[in-house]
């Protein structure tokens, strides 16, 4: 049986099969994460609607689900929970032209908290992503990193967003947000 690669790049992920895993890879290392669990999906799915309403009455942006493929460089490729890109590069057919996230939520679950909070946060980082929002549904809070924060500011009672050109900031209560119902 041949050994496993060290390094990993997009193009080895993105010859993966389609076995209910999601496949990423953050600076040649290579993340494997189940299929989430149904409060994920229920936030995610709160959190997407929030956001795509929002960005088509604001016009100049789009709210967008994983599966993605967010890839800047050949050793990396992600697939954000939600994120939002600019309008044009939405509207563009291939997922290469999707390099400008304005705004990037992970969901958090037992599976892919480490992964989240460090590899993808980090790389968000470094990409200057204006707003990263790490969701952690077990403590009811968000993580909201930015691009030179050393610590997240810790979110329990709600989320702003407040783009360039938008009259009133997106407000998410998090307690509807994280409701199990």
């Amino acid at each position: 049986m041949p050994l496993a690669p060290e390094y990993y790049t997009a193009d080895m992920v993105r010859e993966f099969p389609d076995d209910g895993n999601r496949y990423e890879v953050v600076w040649g290392e290579l993340l494997v994460t189940p299929s989430p669990a149904s409060q994920h999906q229920r936030v995610v799915a709160r959190l997407f609607r929030r956001l795509a309403d929002f960005c088509d009455a604001l016009g100049t942006a789009e709210a967008m689900l994983s599966p993605a493929d967010i890839s800047w460089s050949e050793d990396t490729l992600v697939q954000p929970d939600v994120f939002v890109v600019p309008r044009n590069q939405a509207r563009a057919k291939d997922w290469a032209s999707k390099r400008d996230l304005l705004l990037v939520a992970e969901v958090l679950s037992p599976s892919t908290a480490r992964q989240d909070r460090f590899a993808k946060r980090e790389l968000y980082q470094s990409r200057r992503v204006p707003l990263v929002w790490l969701c952690d549904i077990e403590r009811a809070q968000v993580e909201v990193w930015t691009p030179d924060a050393t610590r997240p500011v810790i979110e329990r009672e709600r989320l702003q967003w407040h783009p360039e050109g938008a009259r009133a900031p997106l407000i998410v209560a998090l307690k509807a947000l994280f409701s199990p119902d």
